[in-house]
C-alpha cells in the first residue's frame, strides 16, 4: 500500500504561514515544551574534514493533540553553508521530517530553509513581546543576511516600531538590506554610521550574525534595553560580550541545550563573569505563568535563541494539519 506523503516547497511554506501566525505557533510549542508534551533531545552536529558545511540532525517529539491529533516525531536534517551568501543562497538548507508518533509512517517532507527563517523570527518575535517593554520602538539589528529580514519582520510584527538601525561590518551591505526592505515598513530603516551610537539609543537589540568575536559591549547597552541573541548556534561562535551575560536577567529556548551549545554562555563561564548556578529562565516557563519575563522597566534582559528542533516539528506539523483539513498543498506517494 502506497504512503501518501505531504510536500512542501519554500515558496508554499511563506505563502502558507504569515509571521503572526509563526509568533503563536511558537507560543504553543514553548507551552508544551514547559507542560510535558515535547521531548527534546540535543542536536548532533558533524562537521566532517571533507566538506566546508556543517550536517546538523535536530530530532523532537511532540505528543499534544492542540498541536497534532496523534504523536509525532520528526526531524530537521539541515545543513549551514557559511559561503552560500556569496552564491545568492541561503546558508541554511535541508528538510523536516514529520513521522507518526503511533505507526512510523512518513507524513510530511517539507523545506528546511524556510522552516527554519520563520520559527527562528517567530521564536524571536515571542521573546520580544514577552521581554521587551512594551513602549519599546526603536531597534538595533546586527545582521543583513537572510536570517536578518525575517527577524525584522517578527519584531515589527509584536512592538510599533519607529526607527531601524542597521548595523554591518560592510556598509555596503547595510545600504543594500535597508534599500531591499524599506517598502515594507512604514517606519525608516538606516544604516547605523556606528554601532555603539545605535545600541546607546535603542530598546531592543538583535544580534543576527555568524560572529565568532562579541559585537556587543555592555558599555553600549542602556537600562530596560531587551537583548535578542540568535545568530550563534554553536559553542565556537560568540555574539555577546561577557560582561552584558552577567548583567543581563537571561532568558532561553532550553537551558539544558544552552548550557551545551552557547558560546556566549560559555565563553562568560570560562572567563568567570558568570557561573554555573546563574540562573537561566526558559521562555516556555514564561510562557506557562511558572516564571515572571520583565521584572522591571530598567531591567536588561537578555533572550539566547539556539533555535530548537521542536520549533521545526511543530511549524511542520501545523502545515500538515492545513492539509488534512483541505488546505492547498500537495502529496506523493512513497
Amino acid at each position: 500500500m502506497s504512503l501518501q506523503v505531504y510536500t512542501a516547497t519554500a515558496e508554499q511554506v511563506y505563502g502558507g504561514l504569515s509571521m503572526h501566525e509563526s509568533i503563536q505557533l511558537m507560543r504553543q510549542a514553548f507551552l508544551a515544551l514547559a507542560n510535558g508534551r515535547i521531548d527534546q533531545p540535543l542536536r548532533t552536529i558533524v562537521k566532517s574534514p571533507l566538506s566546508v558545511g556543517y550536517l546538523g540532525l535536530m530530532p523532537a517529539c511532540v505528543n499534544d493533540p492542540d498541536i497534532y491529533p496523534v504523536p509525532v516525531y520528526g526531524a530537521k536534517v539541515g545543513t549551514l553553508f557559511p559561503g552560500n551568501p556569496e552564491l545568492g543562497k541561503d546558508p541554511h538548507q535541508g528538510c523536516v521530517v514529520l513521522m507518526s508518533g503511533e505507526t512510523g509512517e512518513t507524513l510530511a517532507i517539507i523545506d528546511a530553509s524556510s522552516i527554519t527563517a520563520l520559527r527562528t523570527a517567530a521564536v524571536s518575535g515571542l521573546a520580544a513581546d514577552l521581554l521587551a517593554r512594551p513602549d519599546a520602538r526603536v531597534l538595533t539589528l546586527f545582521g543583513v543576511g537572510h536570517q536578518a529580514e525575517w527577524q525584522l519582520r517578527a519584531i515589527a510584527a509584536v512592538r510599533p516600531l519607529e526607527e531601524v538601525q542597521v548595523v554591518s561590518r560592510h556598509p555596503d551591505s547595510a545600504r543594500r538590506f535597508v534599500e531591499r526592505m524599506q517598502s515594507e515598513f512604514s517606519f525608516p530603516l538606516k544604516v547605523a554610521p556606528d554601532a555603539r551610537g545605535a545600541v546607546e539609543k535603542s530598546d531592543i537589540v538583535l544580534t543576527a550574525t555568524n560572529s565568532v568575536q562579541p559585537v556587543l559591549d555592555r558599555s553600549w547597552i542602556q537600562a530596560g534595553t531587551h537583548v535578542i541573541a540568535m545568530g550563534s548556534s554553536t559553542p565556537s561562535h560568540c555574539e555577546i560580550d561577557p560582561d552584558t551575560m552577567a548583567d543581563a536577567t537571561l532568558f532561553v529556548d532550553l537551558a539544558n541545550s544552552t548550557r551545551n551549545e552557547s558560546g556566549e554562555y560559555l565563553n562568560a563561564l570560562r572567563q568567570g563573569r558568570i557561573d554555573a548556578d546563574k540562573p537561566l529562565t526558559e521562555l516556555g516557563s514564561v510562557v506557562n505563568g511558572n516564571a515572571p519575563g520583565r521584572r522591571h522597566a530598567q531591567e536588561i534582559t537578555l533572550f539566547k535563541s539556539l533555535g530548537l528542533a521542536l520549533e521545526d516539528v511543530v511549524m511542520a506539523a501545523a502545515m500538515r494539519r492545513r492539509y488534512d483539513s483541505g488546505g492547498k498543498g500537495v502529496c506523493v506517494e512513497l
